[in-house]
Order: structure tokens, then sequence, then C-alpha cells
């Protein structure tokens, strides 16, 4: 049996029916009750979400800004900007739209301001549109330029015999053409279990690798755990393992010539998903001219091994 090691920071107490602690994000399963909101976790929030999330909220933002100065400028009078249609939604409308080059700095020139009020508003507006877009456009660098690793992994656990053991495993791929410098693995076993006081608790195991880190990683990297006396896994049958409530938390870092730095990433396997008896499908192949071809279709393509 595997020699437990300490708490790697997750905490030993645990539940009979404990969730997946990665996401398929990579991020920890954590729900935050009663979390006071700061302001400045705005920035690491907005350079977090998803690109359609971070576009939708600028774009509500702009809408809702446009309203808001476009109700002002009905409130003072709409024939400060230009005459009355008689409408009130027509009103709104010019309003809006005057509203909107204003804030774009753009200036039709069809409307303008006529009055002492309508000016001092104009003038408050084009300055809030000039900080928006200045904080949009440094939002959006930062969401180009954050170290972000794009690795792949297979959506299958296997489990299949090696050697005169057994072993699981799964593979993993640069998701960006670039190549990945010392990328190196690190995979801790989870398992909730219970006591005889009828608590749940978590005992931890780091899974020996057949080879945890390699040079560079140009196509696909089988990551592989041999199932031997000295693996946590060795007194489990097969139909046992898959029963267990346990997580493989994996973690790969590596050095991205693209942002010159060390970069990570991390995700999860539960053993209730592993699939017994199959084996990847070879996802590389050299074609006539002799070159490497990596078919990212078949990445997560696995087979039946034949008894």
């Amino acid at each position: 049996m595997g020699k437990k090691i300490k708490d790697p920071g997750i905490g030993n107490s645990s539940a009979q029916y404990v969730g997946r602690l990665i996401n398929d994000n990579g991020y920890f399963n954590v729900v935050h009750l009663n979390k006071s909101r700061r302001f400045s976790e705005a920035y690491n929030f907005l350079v977090s979400i998803p690109w359609w999330q971070f576009f939708g909220l600028s774009f509500i933002s702009y809408v809702i800004a446009n309203i808001f100065f476009a109700l002002v400028y009905v409130g003072i009078g709409i024939e400060q900007i230009t005459n009355a249609s008689g409408n009130t939604f027509q009103d709104f409308l010019n309003a809006f739209f005057f509203s909107a080059q204003t804030f774009t700095t753009l200036g039709y020139g069809a409307m303008s301001p006529a009055g002492i009020a309508s000016g001092i508003i104009s003038s408050i507006e084009a300055f809030v549109g000039l900080m928006f877009f200045a904080f949009a456009t440094g939002l959006l660098y930062g969401r180009f330029s954050k170290p972000k690793a794009a690795i792949r992994f297979t959506k299958h656990l296997i489990l299949k015999n090696f050697g005169e053991n057994k072993a699981i495993m799964f593979r993993i791929e640069n998701n960006r053409k670039s190549t990945m410098i010392h990328p190196k693995v690190a995979v801790t076993l989870t398992l909730s279990r219970k006591h005889k006081k009828g608590e749940y608790v978590n005992e931890f195991y780091n899974l020996e690798l057949e080879r945890d880190t390699i040079n560079y990683l140009p196509t696909t990297w089988t990551v592989v755990h041999e199932i031997d006396k000295k693996s946590p896994l060795y007194n489990f049958s097969e139909k046992e393992l898959v029963k267990q409530q346990g997580e493989l938390i994996v973690m790969v870092s590596y050095y991205d010539e693209s942002f010159n730095q060390e970069v990570h990433q991390m995700y999860s396997y539960m053993l209730s998903e592993v699939k017994v008896n199959y084996k990847f499908v070879q996802a590389y192949y050299y074609n006539e001219k002799g070159e490497m071809v990596l078919d990212h279709k078949l990445f997560d393509c696995i087979e039946s091994i034949k008894s």
C-alpha cells in the first residue's frame, strides 16, 4: 500500500456524497458564502471570465451608461440638444443617440449642446466615456497578455495491463502550436474514507509515475501510473477500484515560450470514471513527406482491448 502524505492544502474533512474537487476548468470546486466583495477584485474577475461574458458585460455597461445620460438629457429638456419631437419615446431615442456620440467622443454634428446644463453634462459624460474605454482597453490587454497554459487532457482515464501489473493512464497535449518546454506532471490521489466514528476523511497519496517530466512535448504524452506493490491502488480489484470515492488531482507545469515564463494547469479524474481494458488510439503518424502529423480528432479516442 502506498504511503499516505499530509494534507496538500485541500483539507482532511470529507462527506458521504462528496463531489469532485477540481472542476473541468481547472479551478477548485469551492462555493464561497458570506464573502465580502471588494472593488480591487474586479480586475481579476474581468480578466478571468469567458470572452462572451466579458463582451456581454462591456456591452450591457455601455448601454446602461447611455440610458442613464439619455434620461438626464430628457430631464433637463431635450431642447438643449435638439428640437423636441412631441413624442416622449422619440425624444428619449434622440437623447440616447446623442449620449452614445458623446460617450464615444464620435460626434456626428447633427446634435450638439445648446445650453450650459447640457454642456456640463456632456463634458462629464465625455470624461466618463474616455475612462470607460481606457479601462476596457486595459482589460483587453490584460486578457491577451495574461500567462495561461493551454493543455488538453483526455476525457477518459483508462486502466489496462502494463507489464506484469496494471496501470492507470491519461494523456495530454498542447492546445497551441508552440512547444511545451520541460513539462512536468504531479498526480495526487484523494480517497474519501469512512472512519469508525462515522466521520468521512480524505486520505492523500502521491502517485509515482513512469515518467513525471520530459524535455519537450510537440505531440502527446501518455502519463502512466503502474499499480504495483508500492501503489495505494494495489489492493483494489478492478471492480473495487471504480467503486472508490477517489479522485486524481493532476497538475502540469511547463515553460511557455510565448510568455517566457512557467505556467501551470490543473485537472482531475474520478476513479468511478475509469474505463477498464481500453487503450488510447495513436493520435500522430508520419505522412509520405516524412512529416509528423498530429490528428487532434484522435486525441480522445479509445478502443477496447480484446480479452
